[in-house]
């Protein structure tokens, strides 16, 4: 069984004789009326089949354009002309011919005291003592220039000051003013030594170490490190600073960041630029014939002396080897420009034999003969069934 309690109001009345409000509220309402059914919709009658139109005839705009560029694929393209142009390239053509003439012409010239001049073992003693003086300043300059850019670059405020010290003194000092200088240098310093300053030191005489050949490698390097130190910073800076960002985000060392993510990005700006050096470098290697070094152009002023009537003849001998000289550089530089471009350039350029065999044979891939441009040109064509679009 359960027990039951009866709750009471305060007026004495019981909970269940009170009307809720639910059902007050129900009873005040209005009953809706019930809505009328809407009546069905009369079906729609079927719409007449419309007629076939008959197929509107061609328009004359499109035929017109059609034939007109039909017929300008078959006509020959005249490139424009450039009168000035080929006037002032008649007048260059002139004076180069005339010179030409000279040297055929003038005795002075002494061809054939220069076919024997060219090839004497005394100009091919000079010449390699150039080669091997320019080859190991380039080398020398060049890791030497990379050493000071990255101490330009340092944070700490020491390297940075000497770096730049030694950049601003040796551009501001004349090549040949080192090289004299660096010759007499036994004159100030009778020895030269290493060891703790102040205290004892281990010396040797200045002439037993610095040779001629040292001096002068010495002399051009001290100065083209200064300039290659430039270039390489230059190059550096030109490199993407998100290079270096996704670098250090991958975790390198430093040292692996610079050897292996920038410097190989800033060749490609170094090349060009250190080339030029070492063509510089290549024409300065004649200053050291002050220093008592006969190079190719020492071995030319010497004999010069020697024979006065074949200075003109020997003069041509050491032109005729430093324009070789300088071209094979060139050439030198090219290839390694054309290399060091392969992650940048989507296609490599051509190189001059692939340019020569284009022109050559101009039926091939990449040739430029008339037939394969109209041939090409053709395949894109405006007609009037695509509303004078161009489809190929």
């Amino acid at each position: 069984m359960t027990d039951t309690t009866e709750v009471r109001t305060p007026d004495g009345t019981h909970v269940d004789d009170v009307p809720r409000a639910t059902d007050v509220h129900r009873a005040s309402r209005p009953e809706r009326p019930e809505r009328p059914e809407r009546p069905e919709r009369p079906e729609r009658p079927e719409r007449p089949e419309r007629p076939e139109q008959p197929e509107q005839p061609e328009r004359p705009e499109h035929t017109a354009l059609t034939a007109a560029a039909r017929s300008a694929l078959d006509r020959p393209v005249v490139p424009l002309r450039h009168p000035v142009r080929w006037i002032a390239a008649a007048l260059v053509l002139v004076v180069l011919l005339n010179f030409v003439e000279t040297l055929f012409t003038n005795e002075q010239w002494g061809w054939p005291a220069v076919g024997n001049w060219l090839f004497s073992p005394a100009i091919l003693t000079g010449l390699q003592l150039t080669l091997v003086a320019t080859a190991l300043s380039a080398v020398i300059s060049f890791a030497g220039g990379i050493v000071v850019a990255v101490a330009r670059l340092s944070r700490n405020p020491v390297l940075s000051g000497l770096a730049w010290g030694y950049v601003w003194l040796f551009r501001s000092v004349p090549l040949i003013l080192v090289l004299v200088f660096l010759y007499n240098l036994g004159s100030l310093y009778p020895t030269i030594g290493i060891g703790i300053p102040f205290g004892p030191q281990w010396e040797v005489p200045t002439a037993n170490v610095l040779g001629d050949l040292a001096i002068g490698v010495i002399g051009l390097s001290l100065s083209e490190i200064a300039y290659a130190s430039e270039i390489v910073r230059a190059g550096v800076l030109a490199v993407d600073h998100g290079q270096l960002e996704a670098a250090q985000a991958l975790g390198l060392p430093r040292r692996r960041q610079f050897t292996r993510v920038v410097l190989p990005q800033a060749l490609r700006s170094i090349v060009p630029a250190f080339v030029n050096q070492i063509v510089g470098l290549l024409k300065a290697s004649s200053l050291l014939f002050y220093v008592s070094l006969l190079d190719l152009f020492g071995v030319v002023q010497n004999l010069s002396s020697t024979y006065p009537t074949d200075i003109i003849p020997l003069l041509v001998v050491a032109t005729i080897w430093y324009l070789a000289l300088t071209s094979a550089v060139s050439v030198a530089q090219y290839y390694v420009e054309r290399w060091t471009s392969r992650g940048s350039a989507r296609a490599l350029p051509p190189t001059p034999f692939q340019r020569l065999r284009a022109a050559v044979r101009p039926g091939r891939p990449g040739g430029t003969d008339r037939h394969t441009r109209v041939a090409s040109a053709r395949r894109v064509v405006t007609s009037a069934e695509n509303d004078g679009k161009a489809i190929s």
